[in-house]
């Protein structure tokens, strides 16, 4: 049975198709370059409107995403809401993957500092982790974060996931 991982794109302009979503799927190419592990990606696309993300989140992990990606709505405009949506439906947060994404966009541009991007557990089985809109941001923020994916999904006792090592280096302590 393959990995399911969710990808939500949060855009009123691509979910109504006024521009194509580039984000969403530039994260997929990502999880293919990374995973190893057979994995099916769950993509959705939705306008910035903090009920439809909480729903759209609460589908997915209810119907087996050991993992969820956001990109967009992470930011200080008024319809930037993907971090309270986050946040309402996480039992358990974990700022330390926001934080580390921040210190690492900063040394790219001074506007990181405006990012809300944060991460959680949520039914105690999926991790969800915002990630900014723009690709190359994308890239940076999982360059940073995802070496503590895989054990994070160890933790919180989902599939055990495996990695290309030539592209991506994750941490799992040494089993005594």
């Amino acid at each position: 049975m393959s990995i399911r991982i969710g990808i939500i794109t949060v855009s009123d302009r691509a979910s109504r198709g006024v521009y194509e979503d580039i984000s969403g799927k530039y994260i997929k190419q990502v999880l293919d370059e990374y995973l190893s592990s057979d994995w099916e990606a769950m993509y959705s696309i939705i306008p910035d409107e903090q009920p439809v993300i909480e729903q759209k989140l609460l589908e997915l992990s209810t119907n087996g995403a050991c993992l969820i990606l956001t990109t967009g709505g992470t930011g200080p405009a008024k319809r930037d809401v993907t971090t309270e949506a986050t946040e309402n439906v996480c039992q358990k947060l974990l700022p330390g993957f926001g934080e580390l994404m921040r210190k690492k966009s900063l040394e790219y541009v001074p506007t990181a500092i405006l990012s809300r991007q944060t991460a959680g557990i949520m039914n105690n089985k999926t991790l969800v982790i915002n990630l900014p809109g723009k690709p190359a941001s994308i890239r940076t923020c999982m360059e940073a974060v995802f070496p503590a994916v895989p054990y994070c999904i160890d933790l919180i006792e989902g599939p055990f996931i495996e990695v290309n090592e030539e592209k991506i280096n994750v941490f799992r302590p040494k089993k005594k």
